[in-house]
């Protein structure tokens, strides 16, 4: 199932697991709102900011980011369990970065720690620094992309770091993603 791009809507998408879509959508939308975003995401985020390059503005912190897409296409794997909200947000109030930069660190930064998986510290420290610059670099604002259209070339995978609380009224839950099926709200059973 495809999704309309940002240029042709104005909205954005972002997935929550179902267990926080209640209190998602009768409260809204914070960076640090998710039951796993302490324990799983604040250091690696963390660890990125540690890295930014010139070129980013003050404002850009990637561990006070709320996370969004711009669209999906139809070849996207959907994680199961999950609401796909679209929201609005101000555009001049986010930032597209290349995510494909930054998964090669998502796995060995949270196995780093774990016994038998030592290799990845050692994948952090010889390699981190380097890919965080990387990430930073390959970024811009949303407005700016809308000009120059980066989240078109081949295997940038945009992200868009949302600098803005996003309330009720700006959510609106167009599926619910289960193991089987991807179904609107009014459809699910």
């Amino acid at each position: 199932m495809a999704f309309a791009n940002f240029s042709l809507t104005g909205a954005l998408y972002h997935v929550v697991s179902i267990v926080d879509l209640k209190k998602t959508l009768a409260e809204g939308i914070c960076y640090d709102d998710k039951l796993t975003y302490l324990n799983k995401y604040y250091d690696f985020h963390n660890y990125f900011d540690k890295y930014k390059t010139d070129n980013i503005p003050f404002w850009v912190k990637r561990r006070k980011a709320i996370f969004a897409s711009m669209y999906f296409d139809e070849s996207h794997n959907w994680h199961s369990h999950t609401a796909l909200l679209e929201i609005q947000a101000d555009i001049k109030k986010c930032w597209v970065c290349n995510e494909n930069r930054a998964n090669p660190l998502f796995e060995p930064f949270i196995l780093q720690h774990i016994k038998g998986f030592e290799k990845a510290k050692d994948f952090i420290n010889k390699n981190g620094p380097h890919i965080a610059s990387e990430y930073w670099r390959d970024s811009l604002s949303l407005d700016e992309n809308m000009k120059v259209r980066k989240d078109k070339e081949k295997g940038y995978d945009a992200e868009v770091l949302i600098f803005q609380d996003i309330p009720p009224k700006n959510i609106q839950c167009i599926c619910i993603i289960s193991d089987h099926d991807i179904m609107p709200p009014g459809k699910w059973m």
